[in-house]
């Protein structure tokens, strides 16, 4: 097991979580079995404080804690994993505001409520971007960073509409679901699981195909 008796252990253990968080966190956007249940946390079309806690709770089902598993094997125990995930998530809360504008040199390590505002944002050029716990510089070192430049307009590309907390809670898995009997192959299959939210064996329904030309 990995002991962390000095500063230096402390701050690679940290690193090491940052860097599994950073991607338990970008699979949750490109995989749709994982979005399924991540989706409720972006569903909100506003963003203060009470959005932190807008969880999805079907977790288990969706297994994206099993994202952070490779830390055990590199010899980190668990309970050291879940608390130092729970600092991570409770640092996290504050993001969730627009009373906080950008924070100077800050913005070039740390996740701000400038970059998170980003994240929960629908605009175009904001779409999948800032997947940071505590710090953003892995968004920096694999491309996913992108600056706050216009208003973000909140919520999902697709909203459902809906109030009732079960439809919020399954939407996306219904949506899976009708998606799977539609199938027409085991490939089709597959990828309406686990491919990329929003795909569609035609192009012309692809959400991130429509989503291109509309960039161009």
């Amino acid at each position: 097991t990995q002991s962390i008796d000095t500063w230096g252990e402390g701050l690679l253990f940290f690193l090491v979580l940052e860097f599994f968080y950073y991607w338990h966190h970008r699979w949750a956007h490109e995989i749709r079995w994982m979005w399924a249940t991540h989706s409720v946390h972006h569903s909100p079309e506003h963003m203060n404080l009470s959005v932190a806690g807008r969880l999805g709770w079907t977790g288990l089902l969706s297994g994206s804690v099993l994202c952070l598993t490779p830390m055990a094997w590199l010899g980190y125990h668990p309970l050291l994993i879940l608390v130092g995930l729970a600092v991570s998530l409770f640092y996290q809360i504050w993001l969730h505001t627009e009373l906080v504008g950008k924070l100077g040199p800050l913005e070039w390590v740390f996740n701000t409520p400038s970059h998170h505002r980003v994240h929960h944002a629908s605009n175009l050029q904001y779409i999948d971007k800032n997947y940071g716990g505590v710090l953003i510089i892995f968004d920096r070192m694999f491309g996913t960073f992108e600056e706050e430049k216009e208003a973000p307009r909140y919520g999902l590309v697709s909203p459902h509409g809906s109030l009732n907390p079960f439809v919020i809670g399954l939407y996306e898995w219904w949506q899976i679901g009708k998606d799977a009997v539609k199938a027409r192959n085991p490939k089709e299959f597959f990828l309406y699981l686990f491919g990329r939210p929003g795909w569609k064996p035609d192009p012309a329904e692809d959400t991130e195909c429509m989503l291109e030309v509309k960039s161009k």
